[in-house]
């Protein structure tokens, strides 16, 4: 990643480009002590993907000139200020921020989120790769929400990138999830599913039906719903696992705090991170998986993807 610093503070560029060159996050292309000289220009010029930049500023602001590239820089914006008013931080992300810290700089926090926005953009080449190449055999580039088959690629993109998220690349379950998140964006655009999100265990049928060839027997059916359920569980409990082991190495870190409590009970998340600290056993834990909220919540972030996309 191609790293704008705009802060007038010499010494808060000086620990940015540090930290981004200590952890390998990218390279420093260029950093001002104000937005006054910055435009979209400037940034596609030196091929820019990611601008940290501060509020307050002596001559052009953060908001002003966020307001001044927003529009025609194809990169992420973080805003990094000692501003905490509600109303600030609101008035950032309404004119295209994608995050905002406060200071000062949390080291952990910070890593984490440029990791965060670095595999956001990475997510956005991807499908704008797809484009490309559907384009190049003479495929309509222009993937609209329309298009079933155009759509269920990008909801199974952004469905991955959310697994990944949730460090659940590789997983077993994984194949499974990405798979339904395909049948409810294809039901989703008949039926809206809002009013009447499927039963699970039709979910799990669906799929099934797909995956099995039509002269599957009602027996083959039964086995792969059950061996489909086995793994999206074991994958739902690793989610919950990954999340606990976040929230008990940083419990402002920004993933833990993003997703532990969309995905799960908060109650449900503590309790697995005392087992963790106190190295009981998982499998004689006493959560129980809600896999249909997970599921739903997977659904509705990565469909979310797609409006940013």
């Amino acid at each position: 990643m191609r790293f704008f610093i705009i802060d007038d503070d010499p010494a808060v560029r000086s620990m940015l480009e540090h930290i981004i060159e200590d952890e390998d996050l990218g390279t420093i292309v260029g950093e001002a002590p104000d937005g006054a000289h910055i435009d979209s220009d400037l940034l596609a010029l030196k091929q820019v993907d990611i601008v940290l930049i501060d509020l307050l500023m002596p001559d052009r602001d953060g908001i002003e000139t966020v307001r001044e590239i927003s529009g025609n820089f194809e990169g992420k914006i973080i805003m990094i200020s000692q501003v905490e008013s509600k109303e600030m931080i609101g008035l950032a992300y309404s004119c295209g921020i994608e995050y905002y810290i406060t200071k000062p700089i949390n080291r952990l926090e910070l890593i984490a989120v440029i990791r965060k926005v670095s595999e956001l953009l990475r997510l956005h080449q991807s499908i704008r790769n797809i484009q490309k190449s559907l384009s190049a055999i003479g495929i309509n580039s222009a993937l609209t929400e329309k298009d079933p088959s155009s759509s269920a690629k990008t909801i199974v993109t952004s469905g991955n990138y959310v697994l990944s998220d949730l460090g659940l690349i590789g997983e077993s379950g994984c194949k499974d999830l990405l798979e339904m998140l395909d049948y409810l964006y294809r039901t989703d655009m008949n039926q809206p599913l809002e009013l009447n999100f499927p039963p699970l265990h039709e979910i799990f049928q669906k799929v099934a039906e797909k995956k099995l060839a039509p002269s599957a027997s009602d027996s083959d059916l039964r086995k792969e719903v059950k061996a489909a359920e086995q793994r999206v569980r074991r994958t739902v409990n690793q989610a919950l696992t990954n999340l606990a082991s976040l929230g008990l190495l940083d419990y402002s870190n920004p993933k833990f705090e993003e997703y532990s409590n969309k995905f799960f009970d908060l109650s449900d998340v503590r309790k697995r991170m005392r087992e963790l600290e106190n190295k009981e056993d998982e499998s004689q834990s006493i959560i129980r998986q809600n896999t249909k909220k997970f599921i739903q919540v997977l659904y509705l972030e990565a469909k979310k993807l797609i409006s940013q996309l």
